[in-house]
């Protein structure tokens, strides 16, 4: 079988399914290969994010937020209930029909968009040709005015620990556990450690997260980080930094992980599941021909200049392929600039007003620039910040835990970053990348109107905390 497109896209995770819609919707002639296949057997559209990361990770932390609730907090509202149980098979089933609704409406995004799929393996040749190596193992070649790789990410797995998918698992196999183990380990604090530590908690397992370095989401702004860390301990997370692991060995149906701790001290944790999450790589490999002529970095990352093209002309590279990152709404916005650059329109992306989240309780959210980042480059900057705790909103939900950290340069009063810990800061985030993105300063949002009572009036109040006029707190 041979077939010519104005464009072909390998991989159909965020990037890849939103870069054929829109190039589609562009009047262009699109073809999608991808390899993934969900639990029926049959071709799951919406990469990692919907099958195994975003989407199905979220749906298992809000059955466990409710769970947690009703056995936590629901008494400070007057609501008691006795022999709450959670059946964990149900639960699992709920993600995956979640799951299913997703990635069959992206099958019919596609197909309303006469978007042609393929599913199989794909992999770049010379000239622009793409090879397709379906699940029966036929072989076909593609032909392609433009290519985007988008083949996304898989997870790193680290010298000593091997995963076998039942004991030592990769994000994917966490999220299908047929019940809630007495003892849950994880190796990394990141977002998919803190995400998925924070669900099998809020059902009663005992998690114990090691992260390697000695500060706790160092990307993260230390203000916020320090708050996060205090209320996940509150938990009952036990976060040990510095904890650098040797080994993990399945022992009798546990799990052995031997760590070197702060002092450089050998140490062994003992439980029943792990889960490895100390990020993902790029999924270059088996992607790219030797003579297709795109370049890889050190770190197997697809190159590619300002406007994602990479080192052959007509081939672009999007989303955990190439360097930043790994966000799906970054792969998202990457996959409609490629598409609209390719039908020759103007475009432009601002990676520097880019939001990141971790869905976790509280949540954290954040866009632009830390303290310590202004620091080192020697920025003048001036802050503003504001408790939850000073939010009627927040004790009418009984959600206090919380701080919105506003930085403006001390000069221009520009926006420089904003950084949120507490409730629903994931949707609040939102207001501040608007505002960042339109070059808006501190006393911008400092004159905006909000509505009372709401969490968001602390975005307002802490913009008037740059200036030291915050209303509802001292100054």
């Amino acid at each position: 079988m041979s077939a010519s497109f104005d464009v072909l896209v390998i991989g159909a995770g965020p990037g890849g399914y939103v870069a054929a819609i829109r190039a589609a919707q562009l009047g262009l002639r699109v073809g999608l290969v991808d390899d993934f296949l969900g639990k029926d057997g049959k071709p799951a559209f919406g990469g990692t994010c919907l099958n195994v990361g975003c989407i199905p990770s979220k749906a298992l932390l809000d059955s466990s937020r409710q769970f947690h609730n009703l056995t936590h907090t629901f008494k400070d509202h007057g609501i008691s209930a006795s022999g709450a149980a959670i059946d964990v098979p149900t639960m699992i089933a709920r993600k995956d029909k979640v799951v299913k609704q997703m990635t069959g409406g992206i099958t019919q995004l596609l197909k309303h968009n006469k978007v042609t799929t393929f599913a199989g393996r794909g992999k770049l040749l010379k000239d622009r040709q793409v090879e397709v190596t379906g699940h029966d193992g036929t072989v076909s070649v593609l032909d392609a005015t433009n290519v985007i790789l988008a083949a996304g990410s898989v997870p790193i797995a680290i010298p000593g620990v091997v995963f076998d998918h039942e004991y030592v698992l990769d994000n994917a196999s966490a999220l299908d556990l047929s019940a809630v183990p007495a003892r849950f380990g994880v190796i990394g604090a990141g977002v998919i450690g803190c995400e998925m530590g924070s669900v099998w908690s809020r059902l009663g397992s005992k998690v114990t997260i090691l992260e390697a370095m000695p500060e706790f989401l160092a990307a993260v702004d230390p203000d916020c980080s320090k708050l996060a860390f205090r209320e996940f301990k509150k938990q009952g997370l036990d976060i040990r930094l510095g904890a650098k692991v040797q080994s993990a060995t399945v022992v009798d149906g546990e799990v052995q992980v031997r760590y070197l701790d702060a002092k450089g001290e050998e140490q062994l944790l003992v439980v029943d599941k792990l889960l490895c999450a100390v990020g993902r790589r790029a999924a270059s490999a088996g992607l790219l021909a030797e003579d297709c002529g795109v370049k890889l970095d050190a770190r197997g990352r697809v190159e590619v200049d300002d406007h994602l093209r990479t080192s052959v002309p007509g081939v672009y590279g999007i989303g955990d392929l190439v360097a930043g990152p790994m966000l799906a709404h970054k792969a998202s916005e990457e996959g409609v600039m490629v598409a609209e650059l390719i039908a020759g329109h103007a475009v432009h992306l601002n990676h520097d007003t880019i939001p990141w989240v971790i869905y976790t309780e509280p949540e954290v959210a954040w866009v632009g620039k830390t303290e310590p980042e202004l620091k080192a480059a020697g920025v003048p900057y001036k802050i503003g910040t504001f408790p939850f705790a000073a939010l009627g909103r927040a004790h009418a939900m009984n959600e206090t835990a919380g701080l919105i950290k506003i930085i403006a340069h001390a000069d221009t009063d520009r926006l420089l970053g904003v950084h949120m810990v507490g409730a629903n800061v994931s949707e609040m985030i939102g207001e501040c990348v608007v505002a960042m993105e339109f070059h808006g300063s501190a006393e911008d949002l400092a004159r905006i109107v909000h509505a009372h009572p709401t969490l968001s009036e602390g975005i307002h109040e802490a913009a008037l905390a740059v200036d030291k006029r915050a209303l509802h707190r001292a100054n």
